[in-house]
């Protein structure tokens, strides 16, 4: 099964489950950012929908400024929906996803991911690139770009611990988890700040980089 194919069917089930669980839709901190996926709720957190994108997200940006291949998976991972983060129960742990919101997000997101992929290759590591974290927030879900398999890994270490041989794999492996939204809020909010996880992908990588 394809990555997007099994993308979509999740994102499907974990709707599913909020409907059957809450009667209700997931629910996502937006600070007021619009989006094609929010329905119509003006309170915090906002209740949304996935929508699968006109037009598929490409990050050819990234591959150009920095010189390198990107698996094909990412595209059908980050670009071919807007929603919100994603939560999820695992046989190893709790996770949280992360999905586009909107078109500003999905510029956050290639910024966000350059400095990962910079950090990997000022680290002479492996390329790899983020779709979530653990709920402890200290370690990232990866893709190994050479493969497309999925990994645990710590900011700074090369991938830690082996989770499915793709994102497709990975996400038959994974249950839709019914949570609380949860407000993201670093104590410096720069311009370029985001309401999801790249928050705590932000500080892993201070902290690795002051550091050093």
């Amino acid at each position: 099964m394809s990555c997007a194919v099994a993308l979509s069917q999740w994102l499907a089930q974990y709707q599913q489950r909020y409907q059957q669980t809450l009667h209700e839709c997931p629910r996502y901190y937006s600070h007021g950012e619009p989006s094609l996926c929010r329905q119509q709720d003006e309170s915090e957190p906002v209740q949304w929908c996935h929508v699968a994108r006109s037009e598929s997200g490409s990050f050819d940006n990234v591959r150009q400024a920095l010189g390198i291949e990107l698996h094909s998976d990412i595209e059908a991972f980050y670009g071919s929906h807007w929603a919100g983060s994603l939560h999820f129960d695992a046989a190893w742990g709790v996770g949280e996803l992360l999905q586009v919101w909107n078109e500003d997000d999905f510029i956050r997101l290639q910024q966000n991911l350059i400095g990962h992929l910079m950090m990997k290759r000022k680290l002479k590591q492996a390329t790899s690139w983020f779709i979530g974290v653990t709920e402890t927030g200290d370690e990232m879900i990866c893709v190994k770009d050479e493969d497309g398999s999925v990994w645990l890994e710590q900011p700074g270490k090369e991938p830690l611990t082996l989770l499915a041989p793709s994102i497709s794999a990975f996400l038959q492996q994974i249950q839709p988890r019914v949570a609380p939204a949860v407000e993201h809020v670093e104590e410096d909010m720069s311009a370029v700040s985001h309401p999801g996880i790249f928050a705590s992908l932000r500080r892993m990588w201070h902290n690795l980089f002051g550091s050093k």
